[in-house]
């Protein structure tokens, strides 16, 4: 297969294991958390006060009291509801915290604002610039406001990845360049503040040619290439990612995605792929977390039935991963194909070429299509009566008004 093209940087030599849900994260991230020696970077949409939240700010404690240098960035809007505590017991361990874009309080509340909508959506932790996760999973419990289904209720799926290897190292600088531009905001030092960044760009290159003497490159590592997306540099790096990969797909095709409203270019390029033949499927949300986006994607399922699309509805919870397998290829992040993820917020995915990596993904992905969801047919889907369809084209409209607020409507 072709390789992607221009902006992505392909890295060999990594180690990456798979995590699924919060059972499998949390334990991995707090005892990496716990065995850092001198730095932890923490990047969240989401950050809960529930059980899983005060495990990892007390592993955080503990870290902070060792001497461990503590940074944690929180998105002000996806962690507003404890914010403020968050920040609290942030100050207390001496850690330092910064939240994106805050709320706004008071009369300025109301506002609508596009600024207000530009979020920070990745969710990526790196220990001692050694160790990276990234993924889809918040720092918030599994079980967290997931529906009640046959008197039970089951975990949230969702899906990172624990790195080592030289791709973390882009990790590093991109939660480096997010924590400088949040800098930048509150300066008036400029001289001094400049001063000090050209003494840190030094130090960053010593050690990271000091990290690169002690820790050399996996012998059977995967190759792998973290995809960023922002407002400046990296506005489609992660779409484009997706049109190459399913422009050059050559036998499968699954994409599990938790709010799933493509812009054209990617509906017309899963068309374009499911008529070579290739077989497409689609795992999408069957209970509804948010009912517009969720009605708002149920509206175009006849398009993608009649373009021979398979489709199926995750029920056995709530459905948040944002993962991909195309052939060899593997995509686990935090972004969505919808235009709150690929035209506002801040992401980061992991691209990964392996056969094995891609092979084991595939079979959990098919597992859970098989035993936890439902198959939508062209026929259930005719069946449906027409006030549900009036709702399903009234909430699709909705998010097209939605995104022509953005100025990005031509895309939509």
């Amino acid at each position: 297969m072709p390789r992607l093209k221009r902006d992505p940087v392909w890295h060999d030599g990594n180690r990456i294991t798979l995590l699924q849900n919060g059972q499998d994260f949390f334990p991995a991230i707090c005892r990496a958390i716990a065995q850092a020696q001198h730095s932890i970077h923490l990047e969240t949409y989401i950050f809960n006060l529930d059980d899983s939240g005060h495990s990892v700010l007390e592993a955080l404690r503990e870290a902070s009291a060792r001497g461990v240098r503590v940074r944690v960035v929180i998105d002000g809007f996806g962690s507003d509801r404890h914010a403020l505590q968050i920040a609290e017991q942030l100050r207390a361990m001496r850690a330092r915290y910064r939240i994106y874009r805050p709320k706004p309080r008071g009369w300025r509340e109301p506002r609508l604002s596009l600024r207000r909508l530009r979020r920070l959506h990745r969710k990526v932790l790196v220990v001692d610039e050694r160790i990276g996760f990234v993924g889809g999973i918040n720092i918030l419990d599994d079980f967290d406001d997931v529906p009640l289904l046959d008197g039970r209720t089951n975990p949230r799926f969702d899906f990172a990845v624990r790195c080592e290897g030289p791709i973390v190292d882009d990790m590093v600088r991109a939660q480096q360049a997010l924590w400088l531009r949040m800098a930048w905001r509150r300066r008036d030092d400029w001289e001094s503040f400049t001063q000090r960044f050209l003494q840190w760009r030094l130090r960053q290159q010593q050690r990271r040619r000091n990290w690169m003497r002690q820790h050399p490159l996996a012998e059977k590592g995967l190759r792998a290439t973290l995809l960023l997306r922002d407002n400046v540099r990296y506005r489609q790096q992660i779409e484009k990612a997706y049109l190459h990969l399913l422009a050059t797909a050559r036998q499968d095709v699954i994409l599990a995605n938790a709010y799933f409203f493509p812009g054209r270019k990617l509906r017309r390029q899963l068309e374009k792929t499911a008529a070579r033949g290739i077989r497409v499927r689609l795992l999408l949300q069957g209970h509804a977390e948010y009912f517009l986006q969720y009605r708002a994607c149920r509206y175009m399922y006849g398009q993608l039935l009649d373009d021979g699309i398979e489709l199926y509805e995750y029920n056995a919870s709530y459905l948040h991963a944002k993962v991909a397998v195309v052939d060899d290829y593997s995509m686990v992040g935090s972004s969505n194909l919808d235009p709150f993820s690929l035209l506002l917020a801040r992401e980061a995915n992991v691209l990964i070429d392996d056969a094995g990596f891609s092979a084991d993904l595939r079979r959990r992905l098919e597992r859970e299509i098989r035993d936890c969801s439902r198959q939508v047919t062209a026929e259930q889907y005719r069946s449906l009566g027409p006030l549900s369809r009036l709702v399903d084209y009234l909430a699709y409209g909705m998010l097209r008004l939605g995104v022509l607020l953005t100025g990005k409507s031509s895309l939509y």
